[in-house]
């Protein structure tokens, strides 16, 4: 029952309008290194965040190009920008803060799409049967080492377009000595 760990640092996922107004008409984004999630790139492409506090420079723009905008970063960061982000999961924007972001071609202010994002694991429906568990469910994991713990609150995600992968941002990570590649164990 052993899932190989993702540890997400902060990162913004752009749409096609923001993209354009950001680095010039007819950008594209361009593949610095695939991720875990089939598809999914970190770009070359970075920016500039500013909230009320403060401002965070080389955010990595993660591709392809989304229907919406949205910044996925920790704690620690909302207190360095000075914004109150939620904890969810990835597309639920609705009623989270904005942000401003700096481009190289411009910036523009969002008034949603600031998020931190809730820890999940990514998996397939055949995983899923595997593992016993179903879209959506939650569930507990434990880790190892010096720092053991067990993380509460983890949502599963299944689809045909994921690979086995739990998601957890840097703040977690850190406190439970994880990097990515390491392994932690579901709790049904």
């Amino acid at each position: 029952m052993m899932i190989p760990v993702g540890v997400s640092n902060r990162h913004i996922h752009l749409s096609k309008e923001h993209l354009a107004q950001l680095f010039g008409e007819g950008a594209e984004l361009t593949v610095l290194k695939p991720l875990s999630q089939p598809g999914q790139f970190a770009a070359k492409e970075t920016v500039t965040v500013e909230g009320p506090k403060g401002k965070i420079e080389n955010v990595r723009v993660l591709g392809p190009a989304r229907s919406m905008t949205q910044l996925e970063i920790s704690k620690t960061d909302s207190f360095k920008l000075g914004v109150q982000a939620p904890i969810r999961l990835s597309g639920d924007i609705e009623g989270t803060p904005g942000i401003t972001i700096h481009g190289p071609n411009g910036t523009i202010t969002v008034d949603k799409g600031v998020i931190i994002a809730k820890r999940h694991i990514h998996m397939t429906p055949s995983d899923a049967e595997t593992f016993g568990v179903k879209d959506k469910q939650v569930v507990k994991v434990k880790t190892q080492g010096e720092r053991a713990l067990i993380f509460d609150e983890v949502i599963i995600r299944v689809s045909e377009q994921f690979a086995l992968d739990m998601h957890i941002d840097t703040d977690e990570a850190n406190a439970a000595g994880l990097k990515t590649g390491d392994y932690v164990e579901l709790i049904v």
